[in-house]
């Protein structure tokens, strides 16, 4: 697909080449070859690793810690704790993306214990085996105190309004037909198939960290002030990511340690989380619970929406899981209040997870229309529509784009909509009872901050940098195509350097934001090289084109020629070589729409449709998902071949969140006890059914000048409830807290 052009810009190329192409990666050769190099796959020379020493209560103090047995083992350098290694800084109130940090404690800053697997020491030997031995050696005397890990969640303190129009309780307590429910989700752990690690080393100062980290700015502005070094020597590298679901945007304890351990030691430092780390100290979804009311009028229009939540939370840190996002402007109605409120814990700060707020926040929402719409004898799809909003009525502001209902549509004529019995258990199938349920999905369309420099060279390649990372996503194929689409130089000739912070600042790789946020810098960047290209083929004492002006020519195919002539004119090397210069560089920087002016005047999203179909086998209780279709309004498709692989992945996440996954605790010892692959069940391929996704691709040219937003997170919004409505059509039995268990549907 073909990018929208006004007048064509100074040396861009006559067609596009790329833009809109079903594109494989370009990173892809060097990950199923194994030369894609990780941060767990560095070595270094003289490198030693460090294992941490984990709490074994989940509240308390520490004792004692005795090391002596450890350090005599062999290979074994040192044990650090509290009481033998320099003190780490707290960080200062973080200012927009720069200085944010989920569990703000440092590492051993007091002898407090508040959550099972703390770091309480780290062991550092010759080889990790042997740091492991060490690690397991050291015996950890604790003072326990009673600690909570319960499902139980109750507010820390009184629920705070975040968003309120008209009266809502009034409303609803004379509205003819009312929903008020309860919906829980549990706690969630990411789970990439890349554990955390870091990799740290010293040189007269300066700290350079390998690091799994999807947003490396703030990971070096974070550890220039818990090391207490100048920022400028403090320099962080994540070329490759092994996926991080938003667990890997900010920085955690054991890159703190690693650092710190690599400055007491002299060597550089690996450390690698284990698995079970996994689920105690890198943070996790949270577990919510969601109190919605719904009231209506026997036709279908909402007159009242309350939507109050619960998340939980650690003892020191105000982790918020924005349940809310999407509710005020949703749906139109009248009345609306939205309130939240923490609940604390003996638990490891939660963080980030794909689609943070808005995933739990509806589930809970479009089960509420679904059980609305039944309470109504109303299709659901029909009573999304009698409630679609013309502006955003939280803030009165228009949508930039806002095309759900023809997500609706689209999605229900591939789904076969029109051929859904409403009774439930009515739908049969090759002896089995099938389910149909539908969800809309929202997530911000959002963009931050960014610089690149794009650099033309003598050999007719282009080399584009800028300072963010490519979490598996397809940054580095994106931006091989804006290049190649300003330039006119072929994709396969595009160089792309992400992943180090002495590149151009970029963004952060969450929200669904990098897409939006370097298409505006690097498309400058880029015609800014071309620009100085152009003029040194049109200036100087023996350029290229004499007496033509730049707006004369322009970039085909690795070369530069007249507009309009069939001439295949004069090869991008030769322009500079009589030019006498090696290359032809450009700068772009692009400024974020987030409270600037653009983004005051609209309301920025994307939307779009979930259907999902289950079988029931009661016989044998045997519940699948058998098919999902996806139709997501997310702007333009720069590349729809990993778009839709997004998509298709939130997908599988999202029959994990809806049938599979829950973090238990033992409330005994307060441990996460199903912390391994075994025992915490996520999505494989034998759960994926076919997936059917359509992209409507409407340009949103307010928020770039391609129109492009994100789709990294929207997929897995509205999923699980598209999945427990089709759930209550085959079975009659409502689920209202995750995951579906067969335990739920014996009885059905």
């Amino acid at each position: 697909m073909s990018a929208a052009r006004g007048s064509n810009p100074v040396g861009a190329p006559e067609t596009p080449k790329v833009l809109g192409g079903k594109l494989p990666r370009i990173d892809g050769p060097l990950k199923v070859t194994g030369r894609a190099v990780y941060t767990s796959d560095i070595a270094l020379p003289g490198m030693l690793f460090a294992i941490p020493v984990r709490s074994t209560i989940a509240r308390g103090r520490i004792v004692s810690i005795d090391a002596n047995a450890a350090r005599k083992l062999p290979g074994v350098k040192a044990v650090y704790h509290r009481g033998n290694i320099k003190a780490f800084f707290r960080t200062a109130p973080p200012k927009g993306f720069s200085g944010l940090i989920d569990e703000k404690r440092p590492p051993f800053e007091d002898d407090e214990v508040r959550y099972y697997g703390q770091y309480v020491a780290v062991a550092v030997a010759q080889t990790m085996e042997q740091a492991k031995a060490a690690a397991d050696a050291v015996r950890v005397q604790y003072a326990a105190a009673a600690h909570n890990v319960g499902k139980q969640l109750g507010a820390d303190k009184p629920m705070k309004v975040e968003s309120e129009r008209g009266d809502a309780d009034k409303a609803f307590a004379s509205a003819p037909v009312k929903v008020d429910q309860v919906y829980i989700t549990p706690t969630e752990v990411h789970n990439p198939i890349e554990l955390h690690a870091t990799v740290a080393s010293w040189e007269k100062g300066h700290v350079t960290l390998y690091e799994t980290s999807q947003a490396i700015l703030n990971h070096q502005d974070v550890l220039h002030q818990m090391l207490g070094v100048p920022v400028e020597n403090v320099r962080v590298i994540t070329h490759f990511l092994g996926s991080g679901f938003g667990g890997k945007l900010w920085p955690w304890t054991h890159s703190i340690l690693a650092a710190g351990v690599a400055r007491e030691v002299g060597a550089p430092v690996k450390l690698v989380v284990s698995r079970q780390s996994m689920f105690e100290a890198v943070g996790h979804r949270p577990r919510t619970q969601q109190h919605f009311r719904l009231g209506a009028t026997p036709e279908g229009k909402l007159v009242s929406l309350s939507h109050e939540y619960l998340n939980q939370t650690s003892e020191l840190d105000d982790y918020k899981e924005d349940c809310g996002e999407a509710t005020p402007f949703m749906y139109s109605v009248p009345n609306l209040r939205v309130a939240s409120a923490l609940s604390r814990g003996n638990i490891g700060t939660p963080t980030a997870m794909r689609g943070p707020g808005a995933v739990p926040g509806l589930f809970a929402m479009e089960s509420a229309m679904d059980e609305l719409a039944i309470a109504l004898k109303m299709d659901p799809i029909e009573l999304r529509k009698r409630n679609e909003p013309t502006q955003d009525e939280s803030n009165k502001l228009p949508f930039s784009s806002r095309h759900l209902l023809e997500c609706m549509q689209v999605g229900a004529e591939k789904f076969g909509w029109a051929q859904r019995d409403p009774a439930v258990g009515a739908m049969k199938r090759d002896g089995l009872t099938i389910g149909w349920g539908v969800a809309a999905c929202s997530w911000g369309a959002m963009r931050s901050d960014a610089q690149a420099s794009v650099e033309i060279t003598r050999e007719g390649t282009a080399i584009v940098k800028t300072a963010t990372q490519d979490v598996g996503t397809g940054t580095y194929t994106v931006l091989a195509i804006i290049v190649a689409e300003a330039t006119g130089i072929a994709i396969d000739r595009v160089d792309v350097q992400l992943g180090d912070t002495r590149l151009p600042m970029g963004p952060i790789s969450g929200g669904s934001w990098v897409t939006a946020s370097v298409i505006p810098a690097v498309s400058n960047a880029a015609r800014d090289a071309v620009k100085a290209l152009l003029g040194m083929a049109t200036s100087g004492p023996n350029p290229a084109f004499k007496g033509a002006k730049p707006e004369d020519l322009q970039l085909v195919d690795g070369r530069v020629k007249r507009k309009g002539e069939a001439s295949s004119g004069v090869a991008l090397g030769d322009v500079l070589a009589r030019a006498n210069v090696r290359s032809a560089i450009g700068h772009g920087k692009s400024a974020t729409t987030m409270g600037g002016a653009e983004s005051r005047k609209y309301s920025l999203h994307s939307y779009g449709a979930q259907f999902a179909e289950v079988t029931w086998h009661p016989q044998t209780a045997r519940l699948r998902v058998s098919r999902f279709t996806s139709v997501i309004d997310a702007g333009r498709m720069l590349n729809p071949k990993p778009a839709r692989n997004q998509i298709e992945g939130a997908v599988v996440m999202g029959i994990g969140m809806a049938l599979l996954e829950e973090s238990r605790y033992d409330q005994r010892y307060g441990a996460p006890i199903n912390s391994n692959l075994a025992d915490y069940m996520v999505s494989t391929n034998a759960d994926a059914p076919p997936i059917d996704v359509t992209f409507l691709d409407y340009p949103d040219l307010v928020l770039n000048e391609m129109g492009a937003r994100g789709v990294g997170e929207i997929g897995l919004a509205g999923t699980a409830a598209a999945i427990t409505a089709a759930v209550y059509h085959a079975t009659g039995v409502r689920v209202r807290e995750l995951p579906v268990r067969i335990e739920d549907l014996l009885g059905a």
